[in-house]
C-alpha cells in the first residue's frame, strides 16, 4: 500500500498548491471547497492507475465516489461563484493576518490534502483487494448513493430558500425540519457507507477514516463552525436550535 500511497500523496499536495496560486491571483480561498472532493478522486484515479486488476468492484467504487464528488464539487462552485470570500475564510483571512498569503498554504490548502489523504484510505485498500462483488459492498455503495441524494435535497431545499430569505428567516420546512444540518448528515452516511465496502478484509485502523470525518462535520468545519456565526446572522434561529435536531434527522420538539 506504501508503494501506491507516496504517489498519492504526491499528486494531492501539487494539486494543494495549485490552488493555493490560483488564490493568491483571486485573493479569494473559498474555491478549496470546490477542491475538496476533488481531492478524493485524484487519490483514487492515482491508485487505479497502478493497480494491475479492474475489477467491477473497484468500478462500482469509483463510479460511487465519482457521483459524490462531481455532484459536491459543481453544487459548491455554482454557489459561490462570483461571491465575496465564504464568511468563515474571512474570519481565518483576519486571524491570521498579517502574512496570510503564505500561511494559507498550510492552513488551508495542505491540511485539506493531509485530511483526504487519511480519510481516503479504505478507498485506497478497497482496491488492493480483488476479492468479489459481494452483499457487503452493494449495502456500503447504497448507503453511499442514499447520502448523497439525501444532502443534493437539502442543499436544493436549502438553495430555494436562500434565494428568497437571502438576509432573514430560518429554514423549518423539508429536511430541514428534521435536523439544522441534513446536508453534512447526508455526507455523514456517505464516508460510514465508503468505509462498510472496505469492511471485509480491511485493517482495522480504516476506521479512523469515518471517525475523522464525523469529528469534521460536528465539531471542526461543520455544524460546529456553522452555529458560532448563524445565531446573529438569522433571527430566531436560537428557537430553531430548541426545537430540531442538530445532525441526525429526528421529529422536531415542537
Amino acid at each position: 500500500m506504501v508503494a501506491i500511497y507516496l504517489p498519492i500523496l504526491t499528486n494531492l499536495v501539487t494539486f494543494a498548491l495549485a490552488g493555493w496560486v490560483l488564490s493568491l491571483a483571486t485573493k479569494n480561498v473559498t474555491h478549496v471547497d470546490s477542491m475538496w472532493s476533488l481531492f478524493f478522486v485524484l487519490a483514487l484515479v492515482t491508485a487505479m492507475s497502478q493497480t494491475s486488476i479492474i475489477t467491477e468492484r473497484h468500478v462500482a467504487i469509483m463510479i460511487a465516489l465519482f457521483v459524490w464528488a462531481s455532484r459536491l464539487s459543481g453544487y459548491l462552485t455554482l454557489r459561490n461563484w462570483g461571491q465575496p470570500e465564504d464568511i468563515r475564510y474571512q474570519n481565518i483571512r483576519k486571524n491570521n493576518s498579517p502574512g496570510f498569503g503564505i500561511k494559507s498554504i498550510y492552513i488551508i490548502f495542505l491540511f485539506q490534502a493531509l485530511l483526504a489523504s487519511i480519510i481516503v484510505l479504505p478507498l485506497i485498500g478497497s482496491l488492493e483487494n480483488s476479492r468479489a462483488y459481494n452483499l457487503i459492498d452493494k449495502v456500503g455503495l447504497g448507503i453511499v448513493l442514499f447520502g448523497v441524494f439525501f444532502q443534493s435535497i437539502a442543499d436544493i431545499q436549502l438553495r430555494r430558500f436562500l434565494r428568497h430569505n437571502k438576509n432573514k428567516g430560518v429554514l423549518r420546512t423539508g429536511l430541514w425540519k428534521y435536523s439544522r444540518h441534513p446536508n453534512y448528515f447526508g455526507e455523514f452516511l456517505v464516508w460510514w457507507g465508503f468505509y462498510l465496502v472496505s469492511l471485509d478484509g480491511g485493517p482495522w485502523f480504516f476506521i479512523i477514516s469515518p471517525l475523522l470525518m464525523t469529528l469534521l462535520l460536528l465539531k471542526v468545519s461543520g455544524v460546529g463552525l456553522m452555529e458560532q456565526t448563524i445565531t446573529n446572522r438569522r433571527p430566531g434561529y436560537n428557537q430553531y436550535i430548541q426545537n430540531t435536531s442538530s445532525f441526525i434527522p429526528w421529529p422536531p420538539k415542537n
